[in-house]
């Protein structure tokens, strides 16, 4: 008798139970162990594969999608990536309206992915007709036989946070984590993971990333939105110029912004000295973790894990772009370049 074939039957099944892995170099003169939970690991490079099936399988489960259907969102690149691969798996249409920060290289992932792709302007008011959430509403309103995901206040956000991610860390740490650091986009990751985590210890410590220029920490501090907080900024994928309806606030005790610079730079260094390649957010979060320590929150017996969301790929024409870093003033400081240089054979 021949024995079956071990195999998956799709590529959606690989989403999920990502590693954990420990931060060495980076944060060797720290006190405490510090652990990533690398989301690049999911087969759509980032954590927003798991919001992804969630939300589009409970819309089968209840007659929402079907055959021919059209799914429409609103991205910064890596949502908009996950929809349109499960898309291509379940046969329907993709449309998505994507910010002009989102880098180049994740603008042509979607097209490559078969996506219809408006992009944006990044800087304009939430309510703007030309808002990437504005022009998604349209487009939904406009296409016949589509569903809008709208992560941003979409409680299955969190849900799938909640099924997944926060059950998978309290395993993988035994239960053992003190801390917990999450960038806060649209707030699904940190607040579903936070609930999990929190329910089975709520003595553990949630920290959000935010970006100057956004007005999440101020929020989460006054319960007040000021849009004198807004201004724009360069990392994908973190903050808001507006108050995401699938963040629960209760859910973090603290939140920290980072630079665009000093994020830049983390990353970079992950990459260079742990041999993880990473995304802008996840250097967003490392630069967290390295503010944080400085103002003594974390000691001896510290467990934190950090979520890295994705994977550096989406940002060669940004962050590890030589040529970008220095148009953005990023490269003319007193930190050492960490990228060798090229040596041409003749």
């Amino acid at each position: 008798m021949k024995k079956k074939i071990n195999a998956y039957n799709n590529i959606l099944e690989l989403i999920g139970k990502t590693p954990l892995i420990k931060i060495n170099k980076v944060t060797a003169s720290f006190d405490g162990e510090y652990y990533a939970k690398v989301e690049a690991f999911n087969p759509g490079h980032s954590a927003k594969d798991r919001i992804a099936i969630h939300i589009i399988e409970e819309a089968e489960e209840k007659g929402i999608l079907t055959e021919g259907s059209t799914i429409i969102e609103t991205t910064s690149g890596n949502t908009g990536f996950s929809i349109a691969m499960a898309s291509i798996v379940k046969g329907y249409k993709c449309i998505l309206a994507v910010s002009s920060k989102s880098s180049p290289d994740k603008i042509d992932m979607l097209r490559s992915m078969g996506a219809r792709v408006y992009v944006c302007p990044a800087h304009v008011s939430a309510d703007d007709p030309r808002s990437y959430y504005e022009v998604a509403k349209r487009l939904h309103q406009e296409t016949k036989g589509s569903i809008y995901i709208n992560q941003y206040f979409n409680e299955l956000n969190k849900e799938a946070h909640y099924n997944s991610t926060g059950p998978e860390i309290w395993e993988q740490t035994n239960g053992n984590i003190t801390h917990l650091i999450v960038c806060s986009g649209t707030g699904g990751t940190i607040s579903g993971t936070s609930k999990y985590l929190k329910e089975q210890n709520p003595n553990i410590r949630v920290i959000g990333v935010d970006a100057y220029g956004s007005v999440l920490k101020k929020y989460h501090e006054t319960r007040k939105f000021d849009a004198n907080e807004i201004y724009p900024y360069r990392i994908e994928g973190l903050g808001k110029n507006l108050i995401p309806g699938a963040t629960d606030f209760d859910a973090i005790d603290e939140f920290v912004k980072v630079t665009d610079e000093e994020s830049a730079h983390s990353a970079r260094e992950i990459s260079s000295k742990e041999g993880i390649f990473v995304g802008y957010t996840s250097g967003a979060a490392m630069q967290a973790v390295k503010q944080l320590y400085a103002d003594g929150e974390f000691t001896k017996d510290s467990k934190v894990v950090i979520i890295f969301p994705d994977h550096g790929s989406r940002y060669m024409s940004k962050i590890y772009s030589d040529e970008w870093m220095e148009a953005q003033g990023f490269l003319n400081t007193t930190k050492p370049e960490i990228k060798p240089e090229i040596q041409l054979v003749k």
